[in-house]
């Protein structure tokens, strides 16, 4: 294929096909190891999500998985590599690790993740830096570092954005498993739904966001990015307003205002 990030081999550790809508799926392919990541897999998912993202064709993102599991977290072989390191290997081992996470966390397309079975350790993180994540309800989740003796630190700043501080006060140090029921309860799925019922309820998802400027969503996301946690002062009050009325004279802008007001789709509109 002349993309390289247009892939469906079975032996690619990841896969990423796009369909007609614009809608790229990648999906975790290493269904033997539930889908355990390391370094190799985590350089493709930089990769991937970094060329996604300069794709202006692409209109959102489904992080999927084959087999069982969504992700058991680091790979076996991964770590016994990694205990042997120095702390400067290490130290840029994790570095990749939080590109890769930061890289998916600021995709400037909407981004759901589809979970089924398992998703412990890092895949916590994976699902924590997506926007929206539906999981089955059979779906169990565990923040399992400490019972290696290590920490959750890369993935620390999605998830505590994802199910606050007081859980993650819990979770971080109780490496306890936890339900979807609970998961969902807590902030870390949006959605909790029988296995059978996991695509029709992200067709739902993206049913919703394909009927929306493209421009806009990504703009919308930024603009979260930018607000959250930050003081509604006059610095903030100027850029909020200065962002609007940039949108509103947009290409877009024009668009979606001209569609609304003669009472018919806008040009991106896909139903």
């Amino acid at each position: 294929m002349d993309n390289p990030i247009i892939s469906n081999s079975i032996t690619d550790c990841v896969t990423c096909e796009i369909d007609p809508r614009g809608v790229a799926t990648v999906t975790l392919n290493r269904p033997e190891v539930h889908n355990a990541f390391d370094d190799v897999l985590i350089a493709r998912l930089s990769e991937i999500f970094t060329q996604l993202g300069n794709d202006q064709t692409v209109r959102a993102v489904i992080l999927a998985a084959t087999g069982k599991s969504f992700c058991a977290g680091a790979d076996l072989n991964w770590m016994k590599r990694m205990a042997t390191y120095s702390y400067e290997q290490n130290l840029n081992d994790a570095n990749n690790l939080a590109t890769m996470l930061h890289t998916l966390n600021t995709l400037p397309k909407p981004t759901i993740a589809r979970v089924q079975g398992a998703a412990f350790g890092g895949a916590v993180g994976l699902i924590a830096c997506c926007d929206m994540a539906v999981g089955s309800k059979l779906s169990k989740f565990s923040l399992s570092e400490v019972k290696l003796g290590l920490i959750p630190a890369t993935i620390s700043p999605y998830v505590i954005q994802a199910i606050g501080e007081r859980n993650s006060r819990r979770y971080f140090v109780t490496a306890e498993v936890f339900s979807s029921r609970r998961a969902r309860r807590i902030g870390l799925l949006s959605e909790s739904v029988t296995e059978e019922e996991l695509d029709s309820t992200i067709d739902g998802m993206l049913d919703n966001i394909l009927k929306n400027g493209p421009h806009a969503v990504s703009a919308a996301k930024q603009l979260i990015l930018d607000v959250a946690n930050r003081v509604p002062d006059e610095a903030l009050r100027n850029i909020t307003s200065e962002r609007i009325a940039k949108t509103r004279v947009s290409t877009e802008g024009q668009e979606g205002l001209g569609a609304f007001l003669q009472k018919r789709r806008p040009n991106w509109y896909i139903s």
